[in-house]
């Protein structure tokens, strides 16, 4: 008979849709799939109703899992279908800016998982799938920590050739580095390791000069044009190709991480043009990093990977447990610091951070770093490019300058972030922002022509920064080393004494007051351009330069006042007492908390970054301090203040929420405004529902018994009306816009001459959350950043009383912070 086959069909077509891929969503550039007519099978159906509901049971357990196991025995009669017996495109997905439901994709999950447990007891090959399966988390993180290694090894090598081109060229090898250049010269001496004869200035190779008034304009020159035509590549590169490419990323990551939709974000273009402008935006010599842009790069390829595997592909709530190990990955190879990856990953950045995705997130952040190691960008066999030894410990004292430098860190964090979000709102509300490549191009310009004639602002950030850091040795050529020396001194060299600061170093001080002041200011603007911009480096350096100040400062007091009460116990005449370098790697530390607002993950990113393992208290002494500091003026670190500058639906977990408020205070309706838009379960027709979602922008809407008695039955999204409506109309007969639509097992009394009517039950939620008008709004913020709702409804004694949407919570937090709630613009 004609129906066995047509049953095998459907089985398969079930079991394809459900394991399949998903289609791309209605508003892509991909043609939508169109299923065929399927009429001719309900024709055979009508006549073996018997064998029809016995597929639905086993297609609704298979489909849809426990939350669906009621909807399987749906078909009140043979001659009505639930045309949901066969899975349609795009269920279960969601709309660009859009707040994903993290209940049901929980729930979906483990219905996948039990499905595969059950199954993999049939037989050896799904025994061996199940395995596959277990093991494919693994296999992503193990491919993240690969390619985001690598693309960090490739960046730095990059960075490195790049800002060195806008001062010469190596003739032996143009692809040469400076530094590169020179290790391979013999004619090169450890005195002057930067110099030799294979790398010659622009100066040398076209006018033939290295010195005089004529070379020094001509390299200023020709250092502003590179600068300029790295950052109009840059700008124009995300401009046309990916404007997602822009910022530090962190703040989308975060509202990603959260459950927020952005498409594309994470997409391939974003991943190429970030990886590409980000190289040339750190060459132009801008003040800004890589680090934070490293974290984007890393999720772009968490998301790449999570593609491939419908684990992944097909729940939202699964592919952030990946991001969050990317994250993790990205600082990982942004700092060479894997554990203090992972800290930022559980601190900063994640929203639902597991136990399970902990373990993922260190084996990612580990391969990384061996990947970077292996490729060895920075020539000194480590991971990072300030790794410092120093020779002298800390001593109590020395605390109270700490601290100072941890209040300055949360005074410069409070004055940065209130400065840069102004700038930005600007940016946002004025012509400005209309003009990002001109902005761009006079911040860069503005920039090359102040940095170039100081030669701690001229070089790349990073090189500063670990110049800072640095303690002097007895090898060391760097005028923050030209100190007196006694012509009697016989220690070892490693042990240098204190000494009497020389012309060099009093020059360096105020060349790096200068640089202080300058990066302080360029960095607010910079900050926030269309172009890939990170922030940890330049806080780092206003941090690390304000230290070596202190460092310096204290350095000479403890020498020339030895006997002071505070000197005599640990500072005697001859002895090395203070590390000048100790200070910058501690005022970097306290600059950087006072920004972003880390503790923990700071302090471990900082004794990874540096290898300074023994000074661990007094980074966690300025990171506290910092941060206490920087919350007196307000709880808002960076990420977060442009989380709600551009309107994005985040509810940060540190957020409390202590006014007395109800839930009847903040739902909707409200008094004097029109009623709540809802469906009843079997009196509306299809085009009475097409109507209502075309008059709505609303995510979805509640369903009632009856408009009279509105008690709930449950709650149906808008997203799946309109594809059930729509795949309904195409795959079912008789379905025109007088057919009545009902959410009930049993069809409603209808004419015999009405149209079939459209039974829509399996894309009802039959337990959406509910809290009663009278529950405190405390309780309803803790539920919604636990839960990670969408939406909550609020009835009194089972009716209907109005609706709570993440959006609504939002936008009362900010009202009774006394902020403005419509800058609250997604849900």
């Amino acid at each position: 008979m004609a129906i066995q086959p047509l049953l095998k069909s459907l089985q398969r077509r079930s079991l394809h849709h459900s394991l399949g891929e998903r289609s791309p969503l209605p508003n892509s550039s991909h043609s939508e799939e169109v299923l065929p007519n399927c009429s001719h099978q309900m024709k055979e159906r009508r006549d073996r109703f018997a064998w029809d509901n016995i597929l639905n049971l086993v297609e609704g357990a298979f489909l849809f899992g426990t939350n669906m196991v009621n909807a399987g025995n749906m078909n009140g009669s043979g001659n009505l279908m639930d045309f949901l017996d066969e899975p349609f495109p795009d269920v279960g997905t969601y709309e660009d800016f859009h707040t994903i439901d993290w209940l049901r994709e929980k729930s979906r999950d483990t219905d996948r998982h039990r499905k595969i447990t059950n199954k993999s007891k049939e037989s050896i090959w799904e025994f061996i799938k199940s395995l596959l399966d277990a093991w494919s988390g693994w296999v992503v993180m193990l491919l993240i920590g690969l390619l985001a290694g690598t693309l960090a090894g490739v960046i730095d090598l990059a960075v490195d050739w790049m800002t060195d081109l806008k001062e010469g060229v190596c003739l032996s090898a143009f692809w040469y580095s400076h530094e590169q250049c020179c290790w391979t010269s013999n004619e090169a001496t450890f005195e002057d390791r930067d110099k030799c004869p294979q790398w010659q200035k622009w100066s040398e190779l076209l006018v033939n000069k290295s010195e005089g008034a004529s070379a020094y304009i001509l390299n200023y020159f020709l250092y502003i044009l590179w600068a300029l035509l790295f950052a109009f590549l840059a700008v124009s590169l995300v401009r046309v190709f990916a404007p997602y490419a822009c910022g530090s990323g962190i703040p989308e990551i975060k509202t990603i991480l959260s459950g927020f939709i952005i498409r594309g974000y994470l997409g391939k273009w974003t991943l190429l043009i970030k990886t590409v402008t980000l190289v040339l935006v750190v060459s132009s010599g801008l003040s800004l990093g890589k680090e934070g842009p490293l974290v984007h790069v890393a999720c772009c390829c968490g998301n790449f990977f999570s593609s491939l595997f419908s684990k992944y592909s097909k729940n939202e709530g699964k592919r952030r447990e990946v991001l969050s190990a990317a994250a993790a990955a990205g600082v990982s190879v942004a700092f060479g610091a894997p554990i203090g990856g992972v800290l930022f990953s559980l601190e900063e950045v994640s929203y639902y951070f597991p136990l399970k995705t902990l373990w993922r997130s260190f084996f990612a952040a580990l391969v990384a770093a061996f990947t970077l190691r292996s490729i060895n960008p920075f020539g000194n066999s480590r991971l990072v490019l300030f790794y410092v030894e120093y020779h002298t410990p800390w001593y109590m004292a020395e605390l109270f300058p700490f601290i100072l430098l941890g209040v300055f860190g949360g005074l410069w964090g409070t004055l940065f972030i209130r400065c840069n979000i102004a700038w930005c709102r600007r940016r946002k509300t004025t012509r400005l922002g209309k003009y990002p490549v001109l902005e761009v191009i006079a911040v860069t310009a503005i920039t090359a022509i102040i940095a170039y004639p100081n030669p701690y602002t001229r070089r790349s950030t990073s090189e500063l920064i670990s110049e800072l850091f640095n303690d002097c040795g007895a090898l060391e050529s760097s005028q923050l080393c030209d100190y007196i020396n006694d012509p009697n001194m016989t220690r070892p060299v490693d042990d240098i004494p204190d000494r009497p600061a020389g012309i060099g170093v009093y020059m360096a001080m105020w060349q790096l007051a200068l640089a202080l002041v300058f990066k302080i200011i360029i960095t607010i603007f910079t900050f926030g351009m269309k172009i890939p911009s990170g922030l940890f480096i330049p806080s780092m350096a206003v941090g690390a330069i304000a230290g070596r100040i202190v460092g310096i400062g204290v350095e000479q007091l403890a020498y020339h006042h030895h006997d002071w009460i505070i000197f005599r116990n640990w500072c005697r005449p001859g002895a090395d007492c203070v590390t000048p370098g100790l200070y910058a790697m501690v005022g970097a530390a306290a600059c950087l908390g006072g920004v972003t607002r880390m503790t923990v993950s700071l302090v471990v990113i900082m004794f990874e970054l540096t290898g300074g393992l023994e000074y661990i208290v007094p980074l966690m002494a300025a990171a506290v301090t910092s941060k206490w500091v920087a919350d007196a003026f307000g709880k808002e670190g960076i990420y977060e203040a442009h989380i709600h500058l551009n309107g994005y639906p985040f509810l940060d977990v540190k957020d409390e929420f202590t006014h007395r408020t109800l839930a009847t205070d903040v739902m909707r309706p409200r008094r004097g405004e029109a009623p709540l838009s809802v469906l009843t379960q079997d009196s509306m027709t299809v085009e009475d529902v097409e109507t209502l979602i075309k008059e709505t922008d609303y995510n979805g809407f509640p369903v009632v018994v009856s408009k009279d008695s509105e008690r709930l039955i449950g709650f149906a999204q808008r997203r799946e009306l309109i594809l059930a409506i729509k795949n309904a109309r195409q795959r079912q007969d008789g379905v025109v816009s007088n057919s009545v639509i009902y959410f009930t097992e049993e069809p409603p009394e209808v004419p015999a001459n009405s149209p079939h009517p459209l039974k829509l039950r399996r894309i009802l939620n039959l337990s959406p959350f509910t809290v009663t008008d009278h529950t405190p709004m405390e309780t309803v913020v803790d539920i919604f950043r636990k839960l990670g709702l969408r939406q909550c409804l609020v009835t009194r004694s089972g009716r209907l009383l109005g609706i709570i949407t993440k959006k609504d919570v939002l936008r009362h937090m900010a009202q009774m912070a006394n902020q403005d709630p419509e800058s609250i613009m997604f849900n």
